[in-house]
Order: structure tokens, then C-alpha cells, then sequence
């Protein structure tokens, strides 16, 4: 392992009687943005508090940069942490704050202001340091936190739900400026969200956490392509899970849903129920009869300039659908029949 990795050997945190993660194992590449990304209570801020030494942990060990820092206190262990409060200090200017980690190791002053300074021009606020966070924007001060951070010169940088305060316009063009710093700098950084819009946007490599354990791993096209559930199918983008039963696996696929045989060019080693992911964007929709088409009526539309949104009553159940402006559009209340690429579709467990 090189400078900047993060391992976890079968490391489990409990408190109590109550265990908070179980037997964990995994890799973080260095130069990597790694995200935990997973609903509230799965363990994702469990693992980031256990790398940044704010837990310890109850069995397993903890290496970063190779090195086992297993008992080591946050103090000793190279790493820098971005808090979703931002943490900045009000009666501190922004050049004080972004100075602080450094005046805590008694650095000179002419190096610490001249190293915050640096720090400030990395993050876009160059000129800002004589302003007080109260003059900032919600999305400069998340700058500003990410510029003390990185001041320190951390192996690891970690964020916890660092845009949950931002609103959407200004979360989208934050998190692109934190990438971009990353990916500057070559930082190792592991990222905290259960936004998977965020996290898809932001990540090399994504690990998607439930009950306290990873669910799947990978990238985000992985874990969109080739969700492993339907856990994972519904979390990792918009998915709509129709019951089938699986009549043939093998090199090819053959199914049943709602008594119609559907042949998918996938490979297969199910048999028996199972549910067919169809993402939203994937739906077809037409008004006349089509072949293998399930007749459907709509419940809701909605024109939202580059798209068109539809619930669709089905027998399967309700199905969610995006389709291009361009398409036909269709009305509340109307009939249509709903189709699909077979090469679009995958089967997860039921």
C-alpha cells in the first residue's frame, strides 16, 4: 500500500450490545474519491469517524498509508475532515480560520499565513482572507472549510455530508469544485452522502452501505449497469422492480410476466421469481397496440421543459417513466401500452 491508501481488515464498531458496523474489509485506492453512500443509520459516518480516529474500533484494524493506526488518536493520524456544519469559527476572519489547524501545530506565522493563502487560491477565494464567514455565501464558506482542511497536507481528506446545507443549484456546482480539487491535487478522499445523485457525480468508486455492511461496491456506472439488488437497482438512480418469473437461464434468458413470454440477450443463473429492473428512462410508450406491449393508463404527467414524467397504472403495478420532450405527449387518464429494449433491462434477485 502507498501513501494515501485506506485499509479495513475485518473491522466491526459496537456500542454496547449495539453493533454499529460489522466485520468490514475494504480498499481505497490512493488519488481516489472513494463515496460511503447508503440511508441514515447503514454506518456510512461510523466508518468515516473510524478513519478520521474519532471511534475506535471494538475488533479489526486500520491501516492508512499502510500504516496501522488502529490506536492511534485523530490527533497522530494524517487526516482532514470537512464537517457538514462547515465548523468555522464567527469571530475569525477567513484567512484566521483557514490558518487554524496550522497555528494548533505552532507553525511559523509568516509560513502558516502565507500557507492559508495558498490555501484560499486552490479553493477560488483568493482576496477573500479579510472577510468574516458571515460575509460569505453558504457556498464559500463550504470553500473556506474545505481550504483549512487541505492546508494540513492530509493523506486523507474526508467529507461528511459536506452540501447537505447548500440548495440544489449551489450543491451542484460545489461538488464539481470539489472534485476538481481533488482530482488537482490528487487527493485520497472518502466521501459521506445519501444523496446517490451526489455521489455518482463526485466518485470514482462508490461503496453502498445497508445494516451496517457494504451492500456492493464499484463504480457508478457498475452499480447503475449492474445493480446486484433490487436494494441496490432502486437506490443507485430511479428503478422500476416488475415481478417475473424466470423460465429459462443460461447464456440467454427467457421470463414470464403477466402470462407473456419475454426473451432477454442476457446471461442468467436465476430460476424462478424474480424482479426485471427497467429504469425510467428506459420506458417506451405508444399508443396503439404493440407486441408484447403491457397495456397501461396514466395517472400523472408532468412537462418540465427537458423531459416528460409519467405514473402509469399497469397490472404490474405503478410505473414511473421519463421520456424526451420530444415524444408524443400524452394526458392524464389517457390509455397507452408500455414496451422496452430487452438489451436495456437486468434481473436481480426477488
Amino acid at each position: 500500500m502507498t501513501k494515501g491508501s485506506v485499509r479495513f481488515e475485518n473491522v466491526t464498531k459496537r456500542y454496547g450490545e449495539v453493533t454499529a458496523l460489522k466485520p468490514l474489509t475494504l480498499d481505497i485506492q490512493p488519488g481516489t474519491l472513494c463515496t460511503l453512500l447508503g440511508p441514515s443509520g447503514c454506518g456510512k459516518t461510523t466508518t468515516l469517524r473510524l478513519i478520521a480516529g474519532l471511534e475506535s474500533a471494538s475488533e479489526g484494524r486500520i491501516l492508512i498509508g499502510g500504516q496501522d493506526v488502529t490506536h492511534l488518536s485523530a490527533t497522530y493520524r494524517r487526516v482532514s475532515m470537512v464537517f457538514q456544519s462547515y465548523a468555522l469559527f464567527p469571530h475569525m476572519t477567513v484567512l484566521e480560520n483557514v490558518a487554524y489547524g496550522l497555528s494548533v501545530k505552532r507553525m511559523p506565522k509568516a509560513e502558516m499565513a502565507q500557507r492559508a493563502e495558498a490555501g484560499l487560491e486552490m479553493v477560488g477565494l483568493k482576496g477573500f482572507g479579510a472577510r468574516l464567514p458571515s460575509e460569505l455565501s453558504g457556498g464559500q464558506q463550504q470553500r473556506v472549510a474545505v481550504a483549512r482542511a487541505i492546508v494540513l497536507e492530509p493523506e486523507v481528506l474526508l467529507l461528511d455530508e459536506p452540501l447537505s446545507n447548500l440548495d440544489a443549484k449551489l450543491r451542484r456546482h460545489v461538488r464539481e469544485e470539489i472534485r476538481q480539487i481533488q482530482q488537482r491535487l490528487g487527493l485520497t478522499a472518502v466521501y459521506v452522502t445519501h444523496d446517490q445523485e451526489e455521489a455518482m457525480a463526485v466518485s470514482d468508486r462508490i461503496i453502498v452501505m445497508k445494516n451496517a455492511e457494504i451492500a456492493q461496491e464499484g463504480t457508478p456506472h457498475d452499480l447503475y449497469e449492474r445493480p446486484a439488488s433490487a436494494f441496490i437497482a432502486d437506490f443507485i438512480g430511479d428503478a422500476n422492480l416488475l415481478d417475473v418469473e424466470v423460465t429459462e437461464s443460461g447464456a440467454a434468458t427467457r421470463l414470464r410476466l403477466l402470462g407473456q413470454d419475454y426473451a432477454l440477450p442476457l446471461a442468467s443463473t436465476a430460476k424462478g421469481p424474480a424482479k426485471l429492473v427497467l429504469r425510467p428512462h428506459q420506458v417506451r410508450l405508444s399508443a396503439g397496440p404493440v407486441p408484447g406491449g403491457i397495456p397501461a393508463e396514466v395517472s400523472y404527467a408532468a412537462y418540465l421543459g427537458n423531459s416528460i414524467q409519467y405514473t402509469l397504472a399497469t397490472p404490474a403495478g405503478e410505473v414511473f417513466a421519463i421520456l424526451p420532450p420530444s415524444a408524443h405527449p400524452f394526458a392524464k387518464g389517457d390509455s397507452v401500452v408500455l414496451t422496452w429494449q430487452p438489451e436495456d433491462v437486468r434481473l436481480v434477485a426477488a
